[in-house]
């Protein structure tokens, strides 16, 4: 099965201050990170860009050029990686400390018979429903993930929740709503999303680190 992979990092980075995907990690860039993670569990990989940025990364990957909204960025990148994909991996290049063995799980689940597969953390804190600064109730944490990327999919079942081009901050969410089998497997703690400068510090941290 043909495995191709979308590395999504058209962001503005508007909550770090600038195009995080862009900021240097180790001895590349943040989306360098991803990339060269993605290229080594993945057939195939396109680059998704914000349309006024250059990137002078991996010649094994093909760079394109992003939309507004991150599921029109995930729209561009299917049309990059062709028709002959049986499994496409959708990951974000904030994600820069995802590994190949994370990739290769989902990917696996996959391959096993899913629509779709996310990795994903057990919530461990409490959790309540706060409505300014009052709260409202008390959530139950049974059965909740905090869910990651990379995310694997059956590359129909992702073209056809893509249809009438929807969005949604998780490719997973569309795929569910179409009515496609979406399993967990275990995520991993490392695999932190840099949002703030302080999530970049941790990730280069956790970089140097033996995982």
């Amino acid at each position: 099965m043909t495995v191709s992979g979308i590395v999504v990092a058209g962001g503005q980075g508007t909550r770090f201050g600038s195009p995080k995907q862009f900021e240097r990690l180790g001895d590349g860039s943040v989306v360098d990170r991803a990339v060269v993670t993605a290229l080594a569990a993945c057939d195939h990989v396109a680059v998704v860009l914000p349309p006024d940025m250059q990137w002078d990364g991996d010649d094994g990957a093909v760079a394109v050029a992003g939309g507004e909204r991150r599921s029109d960025s995930v729209r561009a990148g299917l049309a990059a990686v062709g028709e002959d994909a049986d499994i496409v991996v959708v990951h974000d290049a904030a994600r820069p400390l995802a590994s190949k063995s994370l990739f290769d799980a989902v990917i696996g689940a996959v391959r096993a018979g899913a629509d779709a597969a996310v990795p994903g953390l057990p919530v461990p804190d409490t959790l309540k429903r706060v409505d300014g600064t009052r709260v409202v109730e008390t959530v139950t944490r049974q059965g909740l993930f905090a869910v990651q990327t990379p995310q694997a999919f059956r590359a129909a079942a992702l073209r056809r929740a893509h249809a009438g081009e929807p969005d949604a901050t998780d490719d997973a969410a569309l795929v569910e709503a179409a009515g496609g089998t979406v399993v967990v497997v275990p995520g991993d703690p490392r695999n932190l999303k840099v949002t703030a400068p302080d999530d970049l510090a941790m990730a280069e941290a956790l970089s140097r680190s033996a995982p």
